[in-house]
């Protein structure tokens, strides 16, 4: 298990207002920093592609903290352009809007690329063609990280660029930037992280207040931590899946592709199971891990996303609400955390802005330590063959027919129809066998929660 000691990575950020040059009268457009006619100084251009919460949230970070981002920079930093198709006429910056690729594309003077437009659909084309042209990009989109990083990493050191996406995995926690760097001389043979913070919300409402899903879901909703149409990607576990790919592939050397990894969600967590785990000196958390696997194993490494009873010994399990908390465990340094907010306007531009900043002071050399090869899909899903203690929530069979079901253990709640058991050791192709018995007697198993180990 992980001990209570660790190495803590916290991360704040205060705004550099005071620090902020005052605002002149010229025209400005972008990073704080005002128009001058061309040789003045040297100036970085960028452009952002995408302006919604993060690429807003990028232009107001650097304007806010525009001496400082100069300084480590080593020079200005202006935005350009900002490329999205809807209309900002009535903007005050609506002179920076360009709604064609063509116009960033063909402008020499424009060296990084912000990409926050989000999916695959557009970004993916758009960032390939920055990079061809050999502009560096820099994003915060998990999903094309997730799917394309190999290819998008391999084509900025062709072209001499960098491709940056610190922002994709721990929104406004540093994690990438360590893990390649900091932990470089360590083997990576284990990761455990809370990677979404929606689901950490729903989780800690539901915890706190005795609130079931759906009116956890709803609240979640109304805060803006949550889609209203579809909050899948969030509860049922997907958004987790593509940032544990990502780390699994920095981990292991190759992609990882989020198809391969298991993963579901938090929608049959019920406040009995949190009342229950809660009995357990344990709390219920989504929970993303990756570890090497034994050398006779399958698989080199398993990797997966799943609610887990987390005991409270652990320090995931006094993570709350809208934070985030990774724990990796290196060779060499052993544990270490890494906790802060994983979403949010302005941390996650922060984190973005900071990979701008790298991206024109390092370039592809950052790609010395930051790369994984390319890997072909494989055909499975990369299961967890280990042994876990297990508690499980059966529907439909009485609690006494537990024991000879599901082997020894012992029993945490018995609510009739419906009853909760911890099994001292099962793998998963045991609770296979288990949920196959229940089906067998009538019955069905309606939840199940690894438990980490203390």
């Amino acid at each position: 298990g992980w001990p209570v000691s660790r190495l803590w990575w916290k991360c704040t950020a205060e705004p550099e207002s005071e620090h902020t040059p005052p605002r002149r009268t010229e025209r400005n457009t972008g990073c704080g920093q005002p128009h001058k006619e061309q040789g003045e100084y040297s100036m970085a251009k960028i452009a952002i592609m995408g302006f919604g919460t993060v690429g807003s949230g990028v232009l107001e970070v650097c304007r806010r903290n525009a001496a400082s981002i100069a300084r480590r920079a080593g020079e200005p930093v202006e935005v350009k352009y900002i490329l999205d198709v809807r209309d900002f006429s009535d903007s005050p910056d609506a002179a920076l809007f360009v709604k064609d690729i063509n116009v960033i594309l063909n402008d020499p003077e424009v060296k990084v690329v912000v990409e926050t437009i989000g999916g695959t659909r557009f970004a993916y084309p758009y960032v390939r063609q920055c990079l061809e042209s050999g502009r560096s990009v820099c994003t915060s989109n998990k999903e094309m990280v997730a799917t394309y990083g190999a290819e998008l990493l391999a084509l900025a050191r062709e072209h001499k660029a960098a491709f940056l996406f610190e922002a994709s995995v721990g929104g406004g926690t540093p994690i990438i930037t360590p893990m390649h760097q900091c932990l470089a001389a360590n083997q990576i043979s284990q990761i455990q992280g809370i990677v979404n913070g929606t689901t950490n919300f729903m989780l800690t409402k539901m915890k706190r207040e005795n609130m079931g899903f759906d009116a956890a879901l709803k609240i979640a909703q109304q805060l803006g931590y949550a889609e209203t149409k579809d909050p899948g990607d969030d509860v049922d576990g997907r958004d987790a899946c593509r940032k544990i790919a990502i780390l699994s592939s920095l981990a292991c050397g190759h992609h990882v592709y989020p198809d391969n990894i298991p993963a579901r969600g938090i929608r049959d967590v019920t406040v009995e199971d949190v009342k229950a785990a809660e009995q357990l000196d344990c709390a219920i958390k989504l929970i993303a891990w990756y570890h090497e696997n034994p050398e006779d194993a399958a698989d080199a490494f398993s990797a997966g996303v799943e609610p887990m009873l987390v005991p409270e010994s652990n320090q995931l399990a006094g993570v709350n609400d809208v934070f985030n908390a990774v724990l990796m465990q290196g060779d060499m340094l052993g544990d270490v955390v890494f906790y802060g907010k994983g979403a949010g306007k302005l941390p996650t531009a922060s984190a973005v802005v900071a990979d701008v900043i790298d991206a024109l002071k390092d370039g592809s050399k950052i790609h010395d330590s930051l790369f994984w090869k390319p890997a072909e899909k494989l055909d499975h899903q990369l299961m967890d063959t280990a042994k876990y203690s297990y508690y499980i929530r059966t529907a439909g069979v009485p609690a006494a027919a537990l024991p000879n079901v599901a082997g020894p253990g012992k029993l945490v709640f018995d609510y009739g129809d419906s009853a909760a058991y911890l099994i001292e050791a099962a793998t998963a192709a045991d609770l296979e066998a288990v949920a196959a018995k229940l089906e067998v007697l009538g019955g069905r198993l309606a939840l199940v929660l690894k438990k980490l180990p203390e």
